[in-house]
């Protein structure tokens, strides 16, 4: 086996053509054995990984047979918060498998990792939802020294959802948080709501379930937060966002979804999550039948939404599942420790 690795500079970042490879090799392979699954389009990838992002560092590297692109992955370091840790995510073509490709893709991104003081490195794959333990993703993964850390369950919501359905969420969880109100904003967000509003997010990281591997809270800023809108918009999506706010305008709950602006017909459930000092309010319930409703009065071609929450996250599954939502598949989180 030989093959060229590079990593991908700022010139191949800009070159479509390039792109392009690196997106059908991501695709062929992440969607082999799980065609239907829902996956963003050319636009939507470039439109993510052209756009900024302070809390993160992105390297992009590709491995070559001659002239063409075998491989590709994409290292994110943290810069901000839980800097002992990176993350990765690795595709290796699907006709080039078994050639020793993804191992040495993989001992690249460890030795880069390792240079920059990263102790931790953690990736995930999608598997079946009923061949999970034996899969041959987990396989290479443990026999590359990667122990499971989670397991997430991916479910799906058909779309439309009646609106007298949605209603009925809402009026349900009503009597529960008197004193509170529910608001909606696509995209952009009031001024004088980002701050809170960047508090709250920062604590997902810390209160979510997350297996065997602790995270520190995250560090999310106005600036930071207008960087992740300027990436909505260049991916031609809107973002959704549903929140709960006391009387003195404080965000305590939110329900973000993901809407596209061009053909596609998939909504990406980005998180709901509510303050630990504001629960037992059924806000999540209430903030994600508000947004669902919003999002449906936008757009009444959409299919589906797609979501994930780790099996323990009791809470926001009993959500899901009284919504409707169906399990399809795992997400498999592995790390490796050095």
């Amino acid at each position: 086996m030989f093959v060229d690795i590079r990593e991908l500079g700022a010139e191949a970042l800009a070159d479509d053509a390039v792109m392009r490879d690196f997106y059908d090799v991501s695709r062929r392979a992440e969607l082999l054995g799980r065609e239907q699954a829902p996956f963003w389009g050319f636009d939507e990838f470039v439109g993510a990984f052209r756009s900024e992002d302070s809390g993160e560092r992105q390297q992009l590297f590709a491995a070559y047979d001659g002239d063409r692109m075998v491989s590709a992955a994409v290292l994110w370091s943290f810069l901000l918060d839980n800097t002992e840790k990176a993350f990765f995510s690795l595709d290796v073509d699907v006709p080039d498998r078994r050639r020793g490709i993804g191992r040495a893709m993989l001992e690249v991104m460890e030795r880069v990792a390792r240079d920059d003081n990263r102790r931790l490195l953690l990736t995930d794959s999608k598997l079946p939802y009923d061949d999970r333990d034996n899969h041959g993703y987990r396989q290479f993964a443990t026999a590359c020294g990667y122990e499971l850390a989670n397991y997430e369950v991916v479910r799906h919501l058909p779309l439309p959802v009646p609106d007298e359905q949605i209603q009925a969420w809402i009026d349900e969880a009503a009597p529960r948080h008197p004193g509170y109100t529910i608001e909606t904003f696509v995209h952009d967000v009031p001024a004088d709501l980002v701050e809170s509003l960047c508090v709250l997010l920062g604590q997902l990281a810390v209160d979510a379930p997350t297996g065997t591997v602790d995270f520190e809270e995250e560090t999310m800023t106005p600036e930071r937060f207008a960087e992740m809108l300027d990436t909505v918009k260049a991916m031609n999506r809107a973002r959704y966002e549903t929140v709960a706010l006391t009387p003195d305008r404080q965000v305590v709950a939110q329900s973000t979804l993901s809407v596209p602006l061009g053909e596609s017909t998939t909504v990406y459930q980005w998180g709901t999550f509510v303050h630990r000092e504001h629960r037992g309010h059924q806000l999540g319930l209430a903030t994600k039948a508000v947004n669902l409703r919003a999002v449906q009065s936008y757009r009444d071609d959409l299919t589906l939404i797609t979501t994930q929450n780790a099996e323990t996250n009791d809470y926001m599954v009993s959500i899901n599942e009284r919504m409707g939502f169906r399990p399809v598949e795992v997400s498999a989180e592995f790390a490796k420790r050095w």
